[in-house]
């Protein structure tokens, strides 16, 4: 099978943070994950915004809990697709979620096999990356196997490295990983995390968000190279200057490149990374 913009449609869920996928390209939708302030339960983007979630999280009060899409969010979101003949689902790291176990369930019970689900092994910003590159592909026609073969490379091969405010969110949500041995450290030494193979790793240790984005742009400039195909990600919790500062020194670091998206991280995933998080992604989609 030939696939097209116009004949496939590509669903992210919440954690890519990309509050309107169809704003980017008409054939991408959204099931939003779930935050929970006490008894009441917002949809992540559609009912709460990242200030009004941040401003919540400010105010104290108990802690605010996640939760995956239902299986009835999947089955209304697939019955919209049926004039797809095929729907690409780029969903959260498995590592860190179980959205994709309750889409995986949802598109086996049903009657045809229009509808493929991927575990992107990445959050936020990275899955917009890898949807983008799968996107450039259906606009000149390809097929299942060569975007298998994209999914695989961009598992292998692309980065996202982030520094945190605190430990205190990744810790209590249970998503630290491999970086567990860190939750102790001083506040004012900012851990270097990655994510590989779709879990949580520790790269380095720094002291102080000046040294941070030092090490962030050493870590890119060694990890990368300047190339037009070169494709880049920002996101931030509460850390704007922060950003502003890294995206002037990719900028300057990769001319070629191309810095594609800016984000600001939502409930769902500010939940877990909190306030003061900053990430940095990047792809190199080589034709």
């Amino acid at each position: 099978m030939r696939l097209t913009a116009d004949s496939t449609a590509v669903v992210l869920d919440s954690t890519a943070d990309l509050p309107d996928p169809g704003a980017r390209h008409s054939n991408w939708r959204l099931v939003p994950l779930y935050v929970r302030f006490g008894d009441e339960t917002f949809r992540d983007y559609v009912d709460l915004s990242p200030e009004e979630f941040y401003a919540r999280l400010r105010a104290g009060g108990e802690p605010p809990k996640t939760s995956q899409p239902t299986p009835a969010d999947f089955e209304q979101l697939f019955d919209s697709l049926e004039d797809y003949d095929r729907v690409v689902c780029l969903l959260v790291s498995s590592r860190v979620s179980g959205t994709i176990e309750t889409a995986s369930m949802v598109a086996a019970s049903r009657a045809d096999d229009r509808i493929r689900v991927v575990d992107t092994r990445s959050v936020s910003a990275g899955v917009v990356l890898l949807a983008d590159a799968v996107q450039r592909r259906l606009e000149h026609g390809t097929t299942d196997d060569e975007v298998d073969a994209l999914v695989e490379r961009f598992r292998a091969e692309a980065r996202l490295i982030f520094t945190l405010g605190t430990l205190e969110y990744l810790v209590r949500g249970g998503r630290v990983g491999k970086a567990a041995g860190l939750a102790g450290q001083l506040l004012k030494v900012k851990p270097i995390l990655a994510i590989e193979d779709g879990e949580v790793v520790p790269l380095r240790r720094v002291r102080g968000r000046t040294k941070a984005l030092a090490e962030f742009e050493r870590l890119f400039a060694e990890g990368s190279r300047d190339s037009e195909n070169l494709h880049v990600a920002l996101a931030h919790a509460e850390a704007r200057p922060e950003m502003d500062e890294l995206a002037r020194r990719v900028r300057a670091s990769r001319p070629r490149g191309s810095l594609d998206v800016e984000t600001t991280l939502g409930p769902v995933v500010g939940t877990h990374a909190g306030p003061g998080t900053l990430g940095l992604f990047w792809f190199e989609d080589r034709p």
